[in-house]
Formats: structure tokens, sequence, C-alpha cells
């Protein structure tokens, strides 16, 4: 019996034509190829689709889906509309992973066949991810932090069974943080490796702005029930993060716009606790590391 880990991969893309070509070469040289890699061309109205279509024709496990032009840059609903689309059109293959993967990534050739032995060597393990990098003003790619528990949205690989437990991914805002919450709760694991690399060519926010990003993090803590200890405390470490106070200012903002419009919340009060519980624990950990030392 072949045990060979059975993967298929969906990306939703939006004028992605800079980039596209560096993910789609990194998926063509794996040593693992998914059985199909579908790609949902959101509406974009540069060279995106194009580019798509040109290795669809040459491999036929990627398949392109071309979508209307819906408007302007939109992360989280959007994308997810654009995903589902793809999940749609999947051929009747029996797949054991699913993984969500951006068009802006370059990665090496093992990349996928080393992540999803991390599964087959850990069946608590539910959703993971390597660890990106972005090129910073020295001209060094250096590695973006995360917290232990979080897998990149930009290149997230989900096992089926824990895919189906938690109803995939929600279409809104802050959906890679409501699928890890419900996969916890569900007492699933979630994590990233950080000896599995990605290269993030695009740096995150440049879509929408800075500050349109730190509002829409403060929408997510707000939908995502984050503790308000916690979020105290982010709001703090942002005053010292470019673009000084006003990072902050837009976080702030962001959480109680939705909080005022009494936005529904994306989760749960049981998955809420358990939320809570983890990021009160990551306090407790930084206080220990500070106070005490390792």
């Amino acid at each position: 019996m072949d045990s060979t880990p059975r993967y298929v991969v969906i990306t939703p893309v939006k004028n992605e034509e800079k980039y596209i070509e560096r993910t789609i070469k990194s998926m063509i040289a794996q040593s693992l190829h998914p059985l199909q890699w579908i790609i949902v061309d959101d509406g974009s109205s540069d060279g995106t689709g194009r580019i798509a279509d040109s290795y669809a024709r040459e491999f036929d496990w990627i398949k392109v889906v071309h979508r209307a032009n819906r408007g302007s840059r939109a992360p989280g609903g959007k994308v997810i509309e654009a995903f589902r689309e793809g999940y749609g059109v999947l051929s009747e293959v029996h797949w054991d992973f699913i993984v969500k993967l951006d068009c802006d990534l370059s990665f090496g050739p093992d990349y996928f066949a080393r992540l999803l032995r991390r599964f087959e060597d850990d069946e608590q393990l539910g959703i993971a991810s390597g660890v990106y990098l972005e090129m910073k003003k020295d001209g060094l790619w250096k590695e973006i932090i995360m917290p232990s528990y979080h897998a990149a949205g930009a290149c997230k690989v989900m096992r089926r069974k824990c895919f189906e437990e938690i109803g995939g991914f929600v279409a809104a805002a802050g959906w890679d943080t409501v699928d890890e919450i419900r996969a916890m709760s569900r007492r699933w694991r979630t994590c990233h490796f950080r000896d599995l690399q990605m290269k993030h060519h695009k740096v995150e926010g440049s879509g929408i702005g800075i500050n349109r990003t730190s509002v829409m993090h403060g929408e997510i803590y707000f939908l995502t029930s984050g503790s308000k200890l916690f979020f105290l405390f982010k709001i703090i470490h942002r005053i010292g993060t470019k673009p000084y106070l006003l990072n902050a200012l837009a976080l702030s903002w962001g959480y109680l716009r939705a909080s005022l419009s009494r936005r529904e919340r994306l989760v749960t009060p049981e998955e809420a606790q358990c939320y809570q519980a983890l990021l009160h624990k990551r306090l407790w950990m930084r206080a220990r590391r500070l106070f005490v030392g390792n």
C-alpha cells in the first residue's frame, strides 16, 4: 500500500504578476507534488492569470479558475471565498492534507515532503507550516517571529480530519486565527517549524497599507475574543513600533470599532476561553523569562 502523503493545494491570487512565477517554479521543483493545485485567479487586472494558464497547459496537476473582478484587495473574507471556489472544483481524488498557499512565496524543493513527514510523525498535529522570511532594509532575509502555536496563513497545511472537524476556514478577516482556536479547542496541535523556511517576497501589510493592517488586526482581536489583558500589552508594544504611536492607535481603533458596532464573534464562548487561556500562558512565560530568566 502506498504510504506517500497525499495533498492538494488551493491558491487564491489577485494581481501577483511580479511574484507568482517564483511560487509556481517552487511548486514544480517539489520532490513531492500535490495531487492537484487549484489556482483561483480572483479577477486580476495584470498578467497573473495569463502566467498561471501557461503553466496549467504544461502540467496536468495544475488547474486555473478565473473569477470576475470583485473590486479592491480585501484580506480575509474575499480570500476565503476564492479558496472555497477552488475547493469546490477539486476532482474526486483521495487527499489527506490540504494547503492554502499564497503566490508571493518561494521555498526549497523538499519543503512539503519534510512538512508532511511531521504530520505523519504526530497524529495530533492538525495545522502546521514552516516559517517565513522577509527581506529587511539591510538586504538580509530575516525570520518573522510568530507565536509557537501559529502556522503562517500564507502557506498553511491542515490535516483533512482537522479541516472537516472545524468546518474549514471562516470567510472573514482573522480566518487564520479562528482555525487554530477551533482546532486547539478540539485538542489538535497547531504549530510552525523553524527549520522549514520560505521567502515571503511581499512585505506583510504592503497590499492594504500598515495602518489599515493594524486596524484590521484590532478588529480580528475583538472578533476572536482575545484576552483584554493581553491586548493592553499589545497596545503598549505597538507604541514602540513604527510608525510610532499611530500603530497603537490604529490597533485600538480597530478593536473599538468592532466592539461599538457589536460585530458577531467568530468563536464560541468555549473556544474563546481556550484562546484566552493560551494568551495568558504567553504572558506568564514572558514574565518568567523577564524576571527569572531561562
